[in-house]
């Protein structure tokens, strides 16, 4: 089982930093993810922590694809920190090792599925940033760790929907624009 969660935690500072950076005028920007604003995908992530507080306390997981605007409402750094915060309160040893079903995978302990799960935020960093006009370079042993799960969850995705078709990263491209091409963005 994980028992060190510092990548999932780098991977929410950075989301968190970028929430921060949103000016008040800029959720209702476009994001990169189809039919989706930027606070859409921040709604998305808040839900994700609600999703993991809740696989934490063995609850059933909220829907967090449909209306994620939902989950931010109003004050979105706010929402954000709070569902982070109860999130991470959450995280006790008793509940990094509790079982959680991973599809395909079968059952994981929840502090493994955070490994993995920090793909999740790490992309919607880079989906937020582009939506808001911020700085959208990520942190390069992340990506490299979360490309790594991105490959072994993106055809179950894709096969749901909830994933875009891969593009061609162009030739020569960093692994940062190979992942998020992968993931059928269009980094440029």
């Amino acid at each position: 089982m994980a028992q060190n969660l510092s990548g999932y935690h780098r991977a929410l500072d950075l989301f968190e930093g970028l929430v921060a950076g949103v000016p008040r005028d800029g959720w209702d920007a476009t994001s990169p993810c189809a039919g989706w604003t930027a606070r859409d995908v921040a709604g998305h992530v808040t839900g994700g922590q609600r999703m993991v507080l809740a696989l934490a306390a063995g609850e059933p997981a909220p829907e967090v694809n449909a209306d994620p605007a939902r989950f931010a409402p109003d004050d979105v750094l706010l929402c954000w920190r709070t569902a982070r915060e109860d999130c991470t309160a959450a995280l006790t040893p008793a509940a990094l090792s509790r079982p959680v079903p991973f599809g395909e995978l079968g059952d994981l302990p929840l502090g493994d599925f955070l490994e993995g799960y920090i793909l999740e935020p790490l992309v919607h960093a880079w989906d937020l940033a582009e939506a808001t006009g911020q700085p959208s370079r990520l942190d390069p042993d992340l990506v490299h760790h979360a490309f790594a799960t991105a490959q072994v969850v993106a055809a179950p995705l894709r096969a749901r929907g909830h994933l875009a078709p891969p593009r061609r990263a162009p030739q020569g491209a960093d692994e940062q624009t190979r992942m998020l091409s992968f993931l059928g963005r269009t980094p440029v």
